[in-house]
């Protein structure tokens, strides 16, 4: 076999499990390298960036280093940004990676190829809404949902310093999993701060607004589930409107397709996902409305044998015509069958067709509930869970990451170390 060169772009949920499975299965075959190339130093599973945001983890803890992930299981990192892909000479062109003044400290590069998986995930979509891009911020990276976590801690202050003037106003765009987790989260930070200098500090002088353009928030569930959801919110004092669709973002407030007009300075989107606008520079492949690259039943690009796409920047068509969801539970399963077919494709064997398995939807609603539907094998058809039982399961699916990342003895240590920090650390990140 000659040289083989297989290269990850993306650490997300997919691409690090991709990575971390070819470098454990190729550490010993000098013929083949697996490269892993991200923007970002540190992997942080996209689930649980709501929680970065609102200070319940600690990004800088809870992270993955990648260069201490690839000498663990046997692949290489490179640090940067993907600009170009040339799928005729089987080379991708990093950006120069700059300091802090701007300065170039590592000039443009390309990498040459023989595999390529692209695994970059999405970003979110704001459907060219007036004035959202430029007012609301968005949680597509542990920075953005960091910067977010920074103007919150400061907003805090500075209310605290005028003697709360006016109340704490958030409006949240989107009631998904990400609208809702981020909601509740929020709520249970501004609990948790009045014991960290803040007990000044009144939780009526919180408002929260979701926002849904839909008829009802949550859609991936059960009616029965989201109204409960719903319900658990609104005990909490946050304000859900269903039926309202945002048309125009400003400095001050959210205006609605009604006429209405939602104030907060407090703004984020979390309204939908699209694939990476970079991805529609490569040449010769082809997209859907949301930019994601479609591929075939192998997870290989419609029309290139080595370039497979996985997560969420890949269209999937499933035999009854519809879409494989933008999830973390499809990223794994995608990363688990890419990298089984790129090791059978290696030695010469038959692919074998990506099929998809709906293990159900959870929503965590911080630590005061969580509501979710099973289905799949293990439930034989569809069973609805609530409460401490769907909490405990909804943890399960970070803890599948964990492992699959590394390995059972590990992630037990990581729960260890982590139920040992609850007693050490602060509950909420205070800067």
């Amino acid at each position: 076999m000659t040289h083989q060169h297989i290269v990850v772009v993306g650490g997300g949920a997919g691409g690090l499990e991709l990575v971390t499975r070819l470098g454990k299965h190729y550490r010993k075959d000098s013929q083949v390298r697996v490269t892993l190339v991200d923007r970002n130093l540190t992997h942080v599973w996209k689930p649980l960036l709501h929680e970065v945001a609102a200070g319940a983890l600690d990004a800088d803890l809870d992270g993955v280093d990648y260069r201490v992930q690839a000498a663990v299981a046997g692949f290489h990192f490179q640090p940067g940004e993907l600009t170009a892909v040339d799928r005729k000479q089987q080379r991708i062109t990093l950006a120069p990676i700059c300091n802090d003044q701007g300065e170039a400290v590592v000039a443009s590069r390309t990498i040459e190829y023989t595999k390529l998986v692209l695994a970059v995930g999405s970003v979110t979509n704001d459907f060219g809404t007036e004035g959202a891009a430029e007012h609301c911020y968005f949680l597509d990276s542990v920075k953005q949902a960091t910067r977010f976590h920074h103007t919150l801690m400061n907003t805090f202050l500075s209310l605290q310093s005028q003697r709360y003037p006016q109340p704490l106003q958030v409006a949240i765009v989107g009631g998904g999993a990400t609208g809702v987790e981020l909601a509740a989260e929020l709520h249970k930070s501004a609990e948790l701060i009045r014991a960290y200098g803040f007990e000044d500090f009144e939780l009526t002088q919180l408002q929260i607004t979701l926002i849904e353009a839909g008829p009802r928030i949550l859609p991936a569930l059960p009616e029965r589930l989201a109204l409960a959801a719903q319900h658990e919110l609104e005990q909490l004092g946050v304000k859900v409107l269903v039926d309202t669709a945002v048309t125009r973002v400003t400095k001050e407030a959210f205006e609605t397709k009604a006429g209405t007009s939602i104030p907060a300075p407090l703004k984020i989107w979390a309204a939908g996902v699209k694939a990476p606008n970079f991805l529609s520079a490569i040449e010769g492949l082809e997209f859907n409305r949301a930019n994601q690259v479609v591929v075939r039943e192998t997870l290989q690009a419609s029309n290139d044998d080595n370039l497979y796409v996985i997560g969420d920047c890949a269209a999937f068509t499933q035999a009854d015509g519809s879409r494989v969801p933008p999830r973390a539970q499809s990223a794994h399963q995608m990363a688990t069958m890419c990298g089984r077919n790129i090791i059978r494709q290696l030695s010469g064997k038959k692919l074998q067709p990506f099929v998809y398995r709906d293990r159900g939807s959870l929503v965590s609603l911080s630590s005061y509930s969580a509501v979710g539907s099973l289905m799949g094998n293990l439930t034989r058809g569809a069973m609805m869970v609530e409460g401490w039982l769907a909490r405990i399961m909804y943890k399960s699916l970070y803890r599948m990451h964990q492992v699959a990342v590394h390995g059972y003895f590990k992630t037990f240590l990581f729960m260890l170390v982590q139920g040992i920090n609850r007693r050490l650390r602060p509950k909420l990140k205070l800067h």
